[in-house]
């Protein structure tokens, strides 16, 4: 915590001359631009692996016919294809994963008054007069409620997240009817429960406004910064 402390420090000072007094919310920002070009490779990976998936969506339900009473060798054809293919059912959840740590530390070093037995002086850090350590609730009870500095920056946040969700539900649903398909595991069989998942799976992004809105505004500024690099890759990487 303390290094890393030290390194937003460093690199706020390093923005200072262009930011001045949001230069620690730049830093948040190019930190998370790094993180998000370290999982690329996986996030270009993980797009391979989904067009793989989907186009080996017919050769897997004509397994499922040929093998259809014998599950044990409908599960090691669909492996040997997978293997074949060279297709990872986990490649898709990689780049999200890896990416938690960073978040988790952005967010405890923005909610915690001491690091290394000091006081935390990143919680005086602002972008636009928004400590950068409060939450929504704290731009809604304090420092002028709704219309105020922090208020505002809150709802220009909740704006790029809207439009990015409203970008990625549409692009998710013109994916889903141009590529119909029936999710399955290593057995071939369907995935019990991913018919709901499916159509839950175009409204998730907007789930993302709850985050911003309960975390530190530190913590905020990753997720929204993440987020909106995520709506551009995929467009990039899926088109």
């Amino acid at each position: 915590m303390s290094v890393f402390s030290h390194l937003v420090e460093q690199l706020a000072d390093l923005l200072d001359p262009l930011f001045h007094g949001s230069a620690a919310a730049a830093a948040i920002v190019l930190f998370t631009a790094f993180v998000r070009l370290l999982v690329h490779p996986l996030s270009r990976a993980a797009a391979r692996g989904q067009k793989a998936r989907t186009r080996l969506q017919p050769r897997i339900a004509e397994l499922r016919t040929k093998y259809r009473r014998d599950p044990e060798r409908l599960q090691r054809a669909v492996l040997e294809l997978h293997r074949k293919e060279k297709v990872s059912p986990l490649a898709g959840c990689l780049p999200g994963v890896l990416q938690l740590p960073a978040f988790f530390l952005l967010y405890h070093l923005f909610s915690s008054g001491t690091i290394g037995g000091e006081a935390n002086e990143l919680l005086g850090h602002q972008l636009l007069g928004a400590p950068l350590g409060d939450r929504w609730l704290d731009a809604l009870n304090g420092g002028g409620g709704l219309l105020g500095d922090a208020g505002l920056v809150y709802i220009g946040l909740f704006v790029l997240v809207t439009a990015v969700a409203a970008f990625n539900y549409r692009r998710t649903k013109i994916m889903m009817a141009a590529n119909p398909m029936t999710p399955v595991g290593d057995d071939g069989r369907p995935v019990p429960g991913m018919g709901t998942i499916t159509k839950v799976m175009p409204f998730m992004s907007f789930f993302t406004l709850v985050t911003v809105a309960v975390v530190p505004l530190a913590a905020a500024l990753y997720v929204v910064t993440s987020t909106t690099w995520s709506a551009v890759e995929r467009a990039v990487l899926y088109r």
